[in-house]
């Protein structure tokens, strides 16, 4: 059975109510580096973003979805799949988890497999893949965990406060996943 509930956390669409946590996480300067972000955004374009949340993920090429526990319904943080090509079968991941106490809990652990059971189980995908810093220790480990294989790196790729920064893109095939 498919599912996007865990064993601590499950994963939701994003409803009106989380626009100030999209709000304050697009607009954290700290994590734009992650998020190739350039510019601030305004409380109406997130939440006409939201508005527009609903659209199928073969009609929007991706799909955003919240991380909350159990015993609270509010957001924590957030995984997506991007980039989706249905004819190609792959789609890109990405995750966030807002909160440094949040972080090296468990709890991107488990999103990341729940996203990877969905995506491959569900969507039929045969590929996802990653883009990560090179110095982003944390995503690189947990992408790593899953089988997650780093084909290549694309070198000076992000320009950072004036300095390049290298990327690597990692690679997991349906065939090769244990989920």
């Amino acid at each position: 059975m498919i599912t996007l509930k865990g064993k601590n956390i499950y994963l939701r669409a994003l409803e009106p109510n989380d626009l100030e946590f999209v709000y304050a996480i697009e607009n954290d300067e700290s994590i734009w580096e992650i998020s190739h972000t350039h510019t601030p955004y305004s409380r109406f374009l997130v939440r006409q973003y939201l508005e527009n949340a609903h659209q199928d993920i073969y009609e929007a090429k991706q799909l955003r979805l919240a991380i909350c526990e159990f015993d609270d319904d509010l957001a924590i943080g957030l995984i997506d799949l991007f980039e989706f090509d249905p004819k190609n079968n792959r789609a890109g991941v990405g995750i966030l988890i807002k909160d440094t106490k949040d972080r090296n809990q468990g709890i991107g652990t488990e999103a990341l497999q729940l996203l990877i059971n969905y995506a491959f189980h569900h969507l039929n995908l045969n590929q996802l893949f990653a883009n990560i810093d090179t110095e982003n220790e944390g995503s690189l480990k947990l992408f790593t965990k899953f089988g997650f294989q780093k084909i290549g790196t694309k070198k000076q790729w992000n320009l950072v406060n004036g300095k390049y920064k290298d990327e690597v893109l990692l690679q997991l095939l349906h065939h090769q996943s244990s989920i």
